[in-house]
């Protein structure tokens, strides 16, 4: 059996391999600079600088697992998704319990959302899935890794321990996840 190559380590690296992997594919061309300012704004917090550089150097969403990632204004979208900062005017959930900074950005289906933490510039990723929420333990550029070798799949995600949705998230489980997760 012919050995796997090395995971992509370095932004440089996962930018030239998503570049490498849609290559052939409709997808739609990268963004402005000034579309993913407006996310930003939207959004309120910075976008991680390997999504921004996936966005302005790759394509606007459609990479990614399956059907791809969801884009910024006039990018890629999933579903009836139209793009992360939209969906995240209109709430991650519909009891507004998911923390400031976390953007949806692909839907699994059946309410299964990954999100991107744009409150860290490395991108932890994490999951929501029937009112439970919890961080996934690896950063973006690990996560489109794993989905684009198929590592990490929904079933495999979904097997990891979540957290139930607290409404006070200072508070309970979830509360102590994220205090742990922000390093507090």
């Amino acid at each position: 059996m012919k050995p796997r190559p090395p995971l992509p380590v370095t932004d440089d690296e996962v930018v030239a391999t998503v570049h490498a992997a849609t290559q052939g594919l409709s997808l739609p061309p990268p963004t402005t600079s000034g579309a993913v300012a407006d996310a930003e704004r939207t959004i309120g917090f910075p976008m991680p600088p390997l999504l921004r550089r996936l966005y302005t150097e790759v394509a606007n969403g459609g990479f990614g697992p399956d059907d791809g990632i969801l884009g910024v204004r006039g990018g890629h979208p999933q579903g009836s998704f139209r793009d992360i900062a939209e969906l995240y005017e209109d709430g991650p959930d519909p009891s507004g319990l998911v923390p400031a900074g976390l953007v949806l950005i692909y839907d699994w289906g059946c309410t299964s959302w990954s999100l991107v933490d744009f409150r860290d510039p490395a991108g932890p990723m994490w999951c929501t899935e029937d009112g439970r929420l919890w961080p996934q333990g690896i950063t973006l550029a690990e996560w489109l890794t794993a989905t684009s070798t198929g590592t990490l799949t929904v079933t495999g995600m979904l097997d990891t321990p979540g957290l139930a949705l607290s409404p006070d998230p200072g508070s309970g489980r979830l509360g102590r996840a994220l205090t742990e997760a922000d390093g507090r």
